[in-house]
């Protein structure tokens, strides 16, 4: 058979429909306005990227790029160990680090590569534990270590607990996790994980690509929002997320670190970071550390669209922040709502198989600090419209609704706060008002749980 047979089989169209097969590989163009783009020619609100901190149209990010292609040029031409080092490399490298709390850290060209790093790290003999929705990155990475993978369900530590009793004795182990997942937007159980670790003297590694920069009280991302720096061994982030890039860093131990550097693969045996990129990762990181405001506003942002997307009957799931899956569970409906929301000025993404298993679609919908009140309501307002017209949330409103509560520095440990009796008519002020009025106030607490509303 020809290995090319398969290739000229191929038709999107078979897997989404005529129409679906046109939802993907869309071209998006810049948009005068901020918070939108243009889909053949039409500007439309952007509610669909991973640009939480809304960076990557910053003027700032762009000049410090400028700047870097007058200096080094587009690109390196080597490998870093070669001929592909540059010092604005070692000043990302250190700075990351600094920001981290870490002894060291290394680059990568990408996210995806960042957590290839770690297969440098894990060997034959060696066991790994990782949650059931890491990154296809990081199961990747045990996958080319030829480790033992076993995985486990978000909250169940019990099953992780097992794994570990029946592991080999002697064997190196490590537990592998995403901090905050990218599809449901909760946050791993870092709590349990840590405790687990210590009990069976194992290394922790969490993938924060989508919380550094997000969460915790400096932005660190989930293991200073849990208050476990310390008992997290190796941090991997990208900043093709918050930091309006791309590429990404793995920090921890200096002794660890340098191992990778010299034995990792995905770093040996690759391009170096472009310095215009790296250019830019060192500007919006130096924005993280310095306009914290933008991170409140990406959280304020978020808990407002969660809960005026609840007010009008959607359901986003265990999400405390501002990664909003809406609930679908059907592909074609799934698709059609999407076309809608399109045809009404807004640009989500909708995952359905194999992003998602049948019967389990959503929209993944998220907003920035740079999108205002008033794209912030037309959004709604279209969800409103396309939703009821595509038969997926009610024509009349619910009569109550659980108000979400999005993970902030020092919010409450694990709880539900009661449902909040909806309007006859909720609009987006009002559904935001009321979460704010209802909801439980903040109490002492180090951290909220994935569940936490």
């Amino acid at each position: 058979m020809d290995i090319f047979e398969k290739c000229r089989d191929f038709n999107p169209a078979r897997l989404y429909g005529a129409r679906g097969s046109r939802v993907y590989f869309r071209s998006l163009q810049p948009s005068t306005r901020q918070g939108e783009v243009e889909i053949d020619g039409r500007s439309v609100v952007m509610a669909g990227s991973n640009d939480y901190l809304g960076l990557a149209g910053d003027p700032r990010l762009a000049e410090a790029a400028v700047r870097a292609v007058r200096r080094y040029g587009t690109g390196c031409s080597g490998a870093r160990p070669l001929s592909g080092t540059r010092d604005i490399h070692e000043q990302l490298e250190n700075s990351c680090a600094a920001f981290l709390g870490r002894e060291a850290a290394v680059l990568a060209p990408s996210g995806f590569q960042t957590n290839l790093l770690l297969a440098g790290l894990l060997g034959k003999d060696d066991v790994v534990l990782g949650d059931r929705h890491n990154h296809a990155s990081l199961v990747d990475a045990v996958r080319l270590s030829g480790a033992g993978y076993h995985r486990f369900r978000r909250s169940d530590v019990a099953r992780a607990e097992q794994l570990f009793a029946e592991a080999r004795p002697g064997a190196g182990r490590i537990i592998v996790t995403d901090g905050l997942f990218s599809m449901e937007g909760d946050l791993c159980d870092l709590p349990g994980i840590t405790a687990l670790a210590t009990r069976h003297r194992a290394r922790v590694v969490v993938d924060c690509a989508h919380d550094v920069g997000l969460l915790g009280a400096t932005g660190r991302g989930a293991p200073e929002h849990f208050g476990l720096e310390d008992r997290v061994d190796l941090v991997t982030a990208t900043f093709s997320k918050s930091l309006g890039s791309a590429g990404g860093v793995l920090a921890g131990p200096a002794e660890v670190i340098d191992f990778v550097r010299w034995r990792a693969r995905a770093t040996v045996f690759t391009a170096a970071m472009a310095p215009p990129v790296a250019a830019a990762a060192l500007t919006a990181l130096d924005i993280v550390r310095t306009e914290p405001e933008r991170r409140g506003r990406a959280l304020d942002v978020a808990e407002r669209m969660h809960n005026g997307l609840r007010a009008l009957g959607y359901d986003t799931g265990r999400s405390v922040s501002p990664i909003i899956p809406v609930a679908v569970g059907d592909q074609d409906l799934c698709l059609a709502l999407w076309h809608r929301l399109l045809d009404a000025g807004v640009y989500v993404n909708p995952v359905v198989a194999p992003g998602r298993p049948a019967g389990q679609e959503i929209l993944r919908v998220s907003f920035t600090p740079v999108h205002t009140d008033a794209q912030l309501d037309r959004a709604l307002d279209a969800f409103a419209t396309a939703g009821r017209a595509a038969g997926v949330i009610p024509r009349t409103p619910p009569g109550s609704w659980t108000p979400v509560r999005i993970a902030r520095p020092h919010s409450a440990p694990p709880q539900r706060t009661a449902t909040v009796p909806a309007p006859a008519r909720p609009v987006p002020a009002q559904a935001q008002a009321q979460a704010q009025a209802q909801a439980q106030a903040p109490a002492p607490g180090r951290a909220a749980s994935p569940q936490a509303r």
